[in-house]
């Protein structure tokens, strides 16, 4: 297959669309109502792709606080005896800074992607249910407030984030950090459960017409199966949260072996839900892969129903993995067998992904972009986790790197080699398409090859000191147990410290390049990347109702043939330009939807959310504060159902006459 290159000068920069739209447009932009300015137009709004941005925004502070919660950690294992933490406090950070960067970071950013590009990849004007969405992000929030609050109230939790019975009960943890933790997770949860029903809702329903399913950009498939995955393991992790609070709060004894309980009851539960969670933190960053790796190889996704059906596929062997976590807790070797095959079972779906993006790339015309280069470097560190993850399906292996440090590093590598920089990759590749201008891509290039060294720095060594049988929970190491040469403890452990400090010079450069950098670059052309899927065909950042005239798809990349035709002959594809994605928005522009109808902005899902840190304050320190919180609740509930669902019809009718609002004006407004 071969693209015969448009030439540099035909592209169209977000300043000159606005020109030509007013000057070539029927009446112009289609309005929107104007119910709210300033902060109120973020505070109250519906818009998916406002919330989009309002979850990656709150979801980054959060990663600044969980790389400080680490940053401390290591600090305090950089030598021998080290005193920067005392034991309590390095229980309540290690504990902290997982439950942050789980719940509070990677999962709320790759919300953040899912929300403002499910409804923009399948042709919709928004989600199924605006309210419920924003309900969702404002849970997150006070969910995740109220947890950190727990620092300024007696400390953090201390039980690590898996929180094991009966370590967690209140003899051992008598402080209210466990109980912070606890309903701050319940609170969090209701935020993903709602998500999850909500764009499960809109794939399903919402499909321009022409898109089957097999017709969905890989993003949006990736993100629906993780959406499927928290519909059904969010609530195996409420009910052991509940059950966690009743033993603490209120004298229950689910877990009490003195009353008969079996603590094992609450291991089973936490990775039920525990491990399908790996995959709902690496299969959103494996659709932004999937979408970044073909733009930048000038090549279709090689293999799309394989990547589509292993992802399926890895969500479905998922929920059968969760005891090789518990292979040291007695399980009996009928159990430690079954479960040691679907280890290595659920290894192949992942394989075969990354054969197929290895093979999109093979023979490509590769473009190393700052978001290529982040989706390369997911594919090796993954792999190097994935590999020292299988290590774990041999039973007596793993036993013997349960608890040591050689897990961290793979869970790093799993996590943050996957995760994390699958959704850098996603920053990269689609800041111009929500902000209308690139990040700079020096700045980026310095991003990754620090973010890279530092990774490998500060988690490559874990795997030879959890090998010499450092404790993944010991908050000290004494030079008298360091060992000598090459497998020295306190050599590691230092290159690890130095490597979390160049990973947070990374952060910050990425954290500048966002805030400053990008004020001062030049508006990016509309088709920066020569892109191929269908959040492309609107203007950068999109209008409020995303496409002026509901787009019919008729294939897998439907902006890419809409833009070049083929004129190869049997099997031979060559791609010429047949028009450009400047003249295709214009051209949608032209033929508008008459009637667009918005849902209207409401501040009663800011209320509701309120309410829930409120009865969970009440949980455990006094029942008036339940009582008070519910009532709010319930007035938010009847103020939701009496509001009107839409604003007026009148105020998305284009005008009688010719106008010449522009989209600038529009995306401003």
């Amino acid at each position: 297959m071969a693209i015969i290159e448009r030439p540099a000068s035909d592209t169209l920069t977000y300043s000159d669309m606005d020109a030509a739209v007013t000057a070539t447009s029927s009446y112009g932009y289609l309005r929107r109502p104007v119910e709210t300015t300033g902060w109120r137009s973020w505070a109250f709004t519906v818009d998916h792709k406002k919330i989009g941005i309002m979850y990656g925004v709150a979801a980054m502070v959060f990663f600044v606080i969980g790389g400080l919660e680490a940053g401390l950690i290591r600090l305090q294992l950089a030598g021998p005896e080290g005193t920067v933490l005392s034991a309590d406090k390095y229980n309540q950070m290690f504990t902290m800074h997982a439950t942050t960067m789980v719940f509070l970071f990677v999962m709320p950013m790759a919300a953040a992607f899912a929300n403002y590009f499910i409804p923009l990849q399948i042709g919709a004007r928004d989600v199924a249910f605006p309210r419920l969405n924003a309900l969702s992000f404002w849970v997150f929030i006070f969910g995740g407030v109220f947890l950190n609050t727990s620092w300024f109230l007696g400390g953090g939790a201390d039980g690590g984030w898996f929180m094991y019975a009966p370590n967690s009960d209140t003899p051992f943890s008598p402080s209210n950090g466990v109980d912070f933790w606890g309903l701050g997770l319940q609170i969090v949860g209701i935020a993903s459960l709602v998500g999850a029903i909500n764009l499960i809702t809109t794939v399903l329903n919402m499909r321009a017409p022409g898109m089957s399913l097999m017709k969905m950009p890989i993003f949006t498939w990736m993100a629906f199966v993780t959406q499927m995955l928290l519909l059904f393991a969010i609530p195996v992790i409420t009910v052991a949260l509940f059950l966690l609070m009743f033993q603490r709060s209120y004298d229950a004894t689910f877990f009490s072996v003195e009353a008969g309980a079996d603590p094992l009851l609450w291991q089973h539960l936490f990775w039920i839900f525990g491990h399908p969670e790996v995959y709902i933190i690496v299969l959103p960053s494996f659709g932004i892969i999937s979408e970044v790796l073909p733009v930048f190889s000038k090549k279709p996704l090689f293999g799309y129903p394989f990547v589509v059906f292993s992802g399926a596929a890895i969500g479905f062997v998922g929920w059968g993995v969760w005891a090789h976590h518990m292979f040291a807790s007695g399980l009996g070797p009928i159990s430690v067998a079954v479960f040691s095959v679907s280890t290595m079972a659920i290894a192949v779906p992942t394989g075969v992904k990354i054969i197929n993006w290895t093979l999109t790339m093979w023979g490509g015309k590769l473009w190393f972009t700052t978001a290529m280069l982040f989706a390369v470097g997911l594919i090796v560190n993954f792999t190097i986790g994935g590999l020292s993850g299988v290590t774990h399906a041999v039973a007596p292996s793993d036993t013997q790197q349960t608890d040591t440090y050689y897990i961290v590093a793979h869970f790093h590598y799993v996590i943050f080699g996957g995760g994390v920089l699958g959704l850098f990759a996603g920053f990269y590749y689609w800041w111009p398409k929500i902000f209308g201008k690139c990040l700079n891509e020096r700045l980026g290039k310095w991003n990754f090859w620090l973010m890279m060294i530092g990774m490998n720095m500060t988690f490559g060594p874990m795997h030879i000191i959890g090998l010499q049988g450092q404790p993944r929970r010991m908050y000290q190491w004494t030079e008298a147990r360091a060992g000598e040469g090459f497998f020295n403890l306190g050599f590691w452990n230092l290159v690890a410290t130095i490597g979390t400090f160049i990973l947070g010079v990374g952060i910050l450069v990425f954290l500048y390049n966002a805030i400053f950098q990008h004020r001062k670059e030049p508006a990016a052309p509309i088709d920066p990347w020569d892109a191929r899927s269908l959040e492309w065909l609107t203007t950068s950042p999109p209008k409020p109702h995303n496409f002026d005239r509901t787009p019919t798809v008729h294939a897998l990349d439907e902006v890419f043939h809409r833009k070049y035709e083929d004129v190869g002959e049997g099997d031979q594809h060559e791609y010429v330009l047949r028009t450009s994605l400047e003249d295709l928005v214009l051209e949608e522009e032209r033929h508008a939807d008459a009637h667009i109808h918005l849902p209207a902005p409401s501040y009663w899902p800011i209320v509701l959310a309120f309410a829930l840190p409120i009865m969970a304050y009440g949980v455990i320190y006094t029942a008036w504060l339940i009582a008070l919180g519910a009532a709010i609740a319930i007035a938010a509930m009847f103020g939701w159902a009496l509001e009107p669902a839409d604003a007026e019809p009148s105020d998305f009718d284009p005008p009688a006459t010719g106008g010449e609002s522009s989209s600038k004006e529009l995306a401003n407004v």
